[in-house]
């Protein structure tokens, strides 16, 4: 039989507010943290050991922070922190975020894992692998639209003798116009392929964009690329000038001996259809190298 202060004990944790109860009673009894307040639900989630970035002071939160002195203020694992939301069993958001890194070299390097390599992150879940994911097609879809609204004016030949007014009328869309802009591009381009990808941007004889292709897929080598499927797409274009470009999943963009074979063997091919080849842009982990400027062309 249950003595009278086994009831009187009982009593005084109704009595008491929920929170109060669990910490009486030990905290070993379950609880639906829906119904407690936002304070305890923090602290809850803190002694759990997955706590919120909300369970941080509030002059230490990188979203507050982020708010009163702007995103440079922050480090990159704080950045990414508030993209997770929330940390893994006892590491908080932060900690998460700066494992990552640590595992994928650096912000680049998570942001161009495929989310098959995401999800195998003891801690990552779903929510969290998506958010990663979607933060590179962003910029790329954000690059892609600020390049194409790129507009350059082009001052006629003779427009000297039109009264000074200027025959400012050809107005081109320049896109790809400049070397870091193609790198740029290819890099969002390539971003998350876990296999090597081959192409090339065709180009005009002023180097504006006409096509940009992927051609082959796979272990890229003097196997695997045919100089005849890029002069077919040549010809298809009607290009005067190419940029060929492909990615190391390995996340290591240094140019290898076999990408500077296979560079030379399509610069004499295409040079026999005067196709001149502008650059070979390596990718590895967002990081482009350009090898037209490293001389390797």
């Amino acid at each position: 039989m249950r003595s009278i202060r086994d009831y009187a004990h009982t009593n005084l944790l109704l009595a008491q507010p929920r929170e109060a109860a669990i910490s009486a009673n030990g905290g070993s009894q379950r609880v639906n943290p829906l119904r407690l307040s936002a304070p305890s639900r923090r602290r809850l989630a803190a002694s759990r050991g997955k706590a919120p970035l909300s369970a941080l002071a509030a002059a230490q939160r990188p979203r507050e922070r982020l708010l009163r002195e702007g995103p440079r203020a922050l480090q990159d694992e704080e950045l990414m922190a508030l993209v997770l939301r929330t940390g893994s069993g006892e590491k908080d958001a932060v900690a998460l975020a700066r494992e990552l890194m640590e595992r994928f070299g650096d912000v680049g390097g998570v942001l161009a894992q495929h989310s098959a390599a995401l999800l195998a992150v003891n801690g990552l879940g779903s929510a969290k692998v998506a958010a990663l994911v979607a933060i590179p097609e962003l910029l790329k879809r954000a690059e892609l639209a600020r390049l194409d609204e790129e507009e350059s004016a082009e001052d006629d030949e003779d427009g000297s003798n039109d009264g000074g007014k200027g025959k400012r009328r050809n107005r081109k869309k320049r896109v790809l116009s400049s070397s870091k802009k193609v790198r740029r591009y290819v890099s969002l381009h390539l971003a998350g392929n876990e296999r090597e990808v081959f192409g090339a941007v065709f180009l005009t004889s002023r180097h504006r964009p006409l096509a940009v292709e992927d051609i082959f897929f796979g272990s890229v080598d003097r196997a695997s690329v045919h100089p005849r499927e890029v002069v077919r797409r040549c010809l298809r274009y009607n290009a005067a000038a190419v940029i060929l470009y492909h990615n190391h999943p390995s996340g290591v963009p240094q140019p290898s001996e076999t990408d500077k074979e296979i560079t030379e063997r399509l610069k004499a091919v295409l040079s026999e259809i005067d196709v001149v080849v502008v650059d070979h842009v390596v990718v590895g982990s967002l990081r482009p190298v350009s090898m037209a400027e490293l001389g390797l062309l």
